[in-house]
């Protein structure tokens, strides 16, 4: 097929400075601040990448390394709820211990470089029990979010602690904290009152205040002490808008939520089909209908689905490489502000007095979401993934975020079911950009694409881009790009990032699944080396030059770009393992394996410590290997009733970072208890459920765990399976057995 898309008639749209309410210094002179587009540190375009990561639902012992990962993995703004019910729970009792010590935690963040934006509530959903609401408010003679003077009074104590814990620790103050969101999808959305689920199903007020009360927590925020560079505030579904509040949006296609009183079949949503976010009047065919013209505000994320959790009706086996492609759709579609929802699962706390603090529809303790990060710290496939976009951002954002979506004639009319229609749009600014391709559709399989032609006309230039892309994959491919003063006029590779090491400039390119690398320069450039596809190669290394300017080219599969880890000191690592650099740049992996083979550029990147052992290999990269002594953790169970199951667990050697218990059953709901105490919970959904140990290992010496395995019962909702997140049923009596059940060490190596 043949496509064109003509950038004959680009005009740069109006830019101006959104004022004090968006803008914040700090003592050491520096700035962030926003244009009518994009986000702006010190005076120049800057692309902020939010990940959520709840920390009052995660061991604070676990804090530190995860967002090292998070850091490691493209994110420079942790987003986290602070649920009023985790604070408060008791009215007058408010707790900051442990794993709700939000002032370490973002002290934490701080340490490792992460900006933070609390989303403070006090409603906040997240699918904690009342959207986050302590139950004691349901007794009070007022109604909640609402501006009357008695649900504002307890919102300005509540705000008042929160600024006591956080005091010092914003922007201006040189802290890490740059913004605060206001509520939650005000005016749009709620959550039962938990304590009438399951009698008279009672919602929470959704709100119907607008701006008045939006703006009546923003002067409370500040009374207390809460003084960011911003607030912001969700935007989407008709949610209350104040324009001196920057107004958030996300998508997701995974939607537990209409099956809460419905059953059928999933469809197809239109999250992968390219918009046009940011011009005035422009066609969109999804929910996007801001309250305010969209040139007037950029076009900004919090909660694009990084994952999603299963509830009771409705449950799947999340596809991780809907995550980047999601993200390569809000980039090619105006996006400049990232933001993921959740980046990190975690563990739901149990109240003080043995209270669920989650909503009827989910698991009551787990909440991993299917994250990119699990919630014991997995790293799954979209973690990997997504960090070539993150790279890409952190290191060309600054010639993206100016830069605006064309799409082609009928791009947002796309039917999400039309799997022969290429997708594609690009960013320019006039002259030079990206070429922005997407061949995933969520609830559907996607043909291979062969050789479809592209021609991207601008008034001086025409620039063919063959298009050969596997199924479930996406591309970022540039046009008229500079390379530290050398012309690429197109490439059929992504560009990765820019790093200097060892005296030499890279440029890192990716080849998509699918796709043969091809490079073409402007005229007097030479080419040193074979700049050929990979043809199955890992990676390849090349050199360009022009007159006195000389660089390097480092061309590598997707799977080696998702091993790729980039260093303080601009070297890079290849490892499957989750690879962390501390401050310091001292590097550890975390790995489940006791032979781990990493390679890295400059090839002798890992030989200075001299703990690692050299291997041979062919190519520009140097190849290692960390080994650690084995950990055997045999695992016997004893079945004592028809669904219970008894556990004997070996001691955790203490020099594991962790054991992950691995459970595959049939049935409806998996509970593990420990101590008469749930410790984890699971909707079958034909995956495997893992619990992290590292907590109860004190416990795990003297008591032993009982699984309890709810039955499936005729009629009742079965796993789904595959990807596709089908939906099946049982005709069976009953169903709910343990099939297999492992200890997998997890192991910690000091590079």
């Amino acid at each position: 097929m043949e496509y064109r898309i003509n950038l004959k008639q680009y005009q740069a749209g109006k830019r101006f400075d959104l004022g004090e309410d968006f803008r914040g210094n700090s003592p050491a002179g520096e700035s962030i601040s926003f244009n009518s587009f994009y986000m702006e540190k010190n005076g120049q375009p800057f692309y902020p990448v939010s990940g959520e990561f709840h920390y009052s639902r995660m061991d604070a012992g676990r804090w530190e390394d995860e967002l090292i990962k998070m850091r490691m993995g493209g994110i420079n703004i942790v987003s986290t709820y602070l649920f009023w019910n985790h604070i408060e729970e008791e009215e007058g009792v408010f707790d900051f211990t442990g794993r709700r010590d939000l002032r370490r935690f973002v002290s934490l963040c701080g340490k490792h470089g992460l900006y933070v934006i609390l989303r403070v509530g006090p409603f906040d959903h997240g699918e904690v029990r009342n959207g986050g609401l302590p139950d004691w408010l349901y007794g009070k003679p007022f109604e909640v979010r609402q501006s009357n003077e008695g649900f504002l009074g307890y919102v300005r104590r509540l705000y008042g602690k929160i600024g006591e814990q956080v005091k010092g620790l914003f922007y201006r103050d040189g802290g890490p904290v740059i913004a605060v969101q206001l509520d939650n999808e005000y005016m749009h959305s709620s959550a039962m009152w938990e304590i009438t689920t399951g009698i008279s199903n009672e919602w929470i007020n959704k709100g119907e205040d607008g701006e008045k009360y939006i703006l009546a927590l923003r002067e409370i925020a500040l009374e207390s002490g809460l003084i960011p560079a911003f607030f912001t505030g969700t935007a989407w579904g008709g949610a209350a808008y104040s324009p001196r509040v920057l107004p958030l949006w996300g998508g997701y296609a995974y939607r537990p939520w209409i099956f809460y009183s419905h059953r059928g079949e999933h469809p197809a949503t239109e999250e992968y089909i390219y918009e046009d976010y940011h011009h005035n009047g422009a066609e969109c065919a999804d929910d996007f209908t801001p309250a305010y013209p969209p040139e007037d505000r950029p076009y900004a994320c919090c909660e694009m689905g990084a994952g999603m959790m299963c509830c009771y009706y409705y449950r799947f086996i999340y596809p991780y490489r809907s995550v980047d492609a999601l993200a390569n759709i809000k980039l090619g579609s105006g996006c400049n502000f990232l933001g993921y929802y959740m980046f990190h699962g975690g563990t739901n706390p149990i109240g003080r007095h043995g209270t669920y603090l989650n909503e009827a529809q989910v698991p009551k303790i787990s909440y991993d979401y299917q994250a990119a990060l699990g919630e014991f710290g997995q790293i799954r496939e979209s973690y990997s993934r997504l960090k070539s976009i993150h790279f890409f951002t952190r290191f060309f954002g600054d010639r993206l975020a100016p830069m605006e979506t064309v799409l082609p004639e009928g791009a947002s009319r796309i039917d999400p079911r039309d799997t022969e229609t290429l997708r594609f749009a690009v960013r320019t600014d006039g002259k030079s950009g990206f070429l922005f391709v997407n061949n995933f559709q969520d609830h559907l399989v996607m043909p291979a694409r062969k050789r479809d032609l592209v021609r991207v006309e601008t008034g001086a230039e025409e620039y063919d881009f063959e298009i050969s892309l596997a199924p479930e994959e996406n591309a970022i491919l540039p046009f008229e790009m500079d390379l530290d003063g050398i012309r690429l006029k197109q490439a059929a590779a992504q560009p990765v990032l820019r790093t200097e090491a060892a005296g030499r400039t890279v440029y890192v390119f990716m080849e998509p699944e699918g796709m043969e690398a091809d490079f073409r320069f402007g005229e007097g450039t030479e080419v040193i080396g074979n700049a050929c596809p990979l043809k199955g190669k890992e990676v390849s290394r090349f050199s360009v030059r022009r007159g006195d300017r000389e660089i390097d080219i480092l061309l590598v599969s997707r799977e080696t770009a998702n091993r790729m880890f980039l260093l303080r000191d601009g070297s890079l690592v290849f490892t499957g393992a989750a690879l962390l650099e501390d401050e310091a740049g001292r590097l550890r992996l975390e790995t489940a394996e006791t032979e781990n083979i990493l390679q890295c550029w400059p090839p002798e990147r890992l030989g200075a410590s001299g703990k690692l052992t050299r291997m041979p290999g062919r190519g520009p990269l140097g190849k290692w290997r960390a080994d650690t002594e084995e950990a055997v953790l045999p695992v016997s169970v004893r079945q004592t009733a028809k669904h219970k199951y008894v556990f004997f667990l070996p001691e955790i050697p203490e020099r594991l970072k962790d054991a992950r218990l691995r459970i595959d059953y049939e049935g409806d709901i998996g509970m593990m208890f420990l101590k008469n105490r749930m410790i984890s919970d699971n909707f079958c959904n034909g995956d495997t459920w893992e619990i992290g140990l590292k907590e109860h290992r004190e416990a795990l010496r003297t008591e032993k765990p009982v699984l309890t395995v709810a039955p499936i019962r005729e009629g009742a909702v079965v796993s789904a399976e595959t990807a596709m997140a089908a939906r099946s049923e049982s005709s069976r009596q009953e169903i709910g057995e343990l099939k297999k059940a492992v200890l997998q060490p997890v192991y910690e190596i000091e590079l």
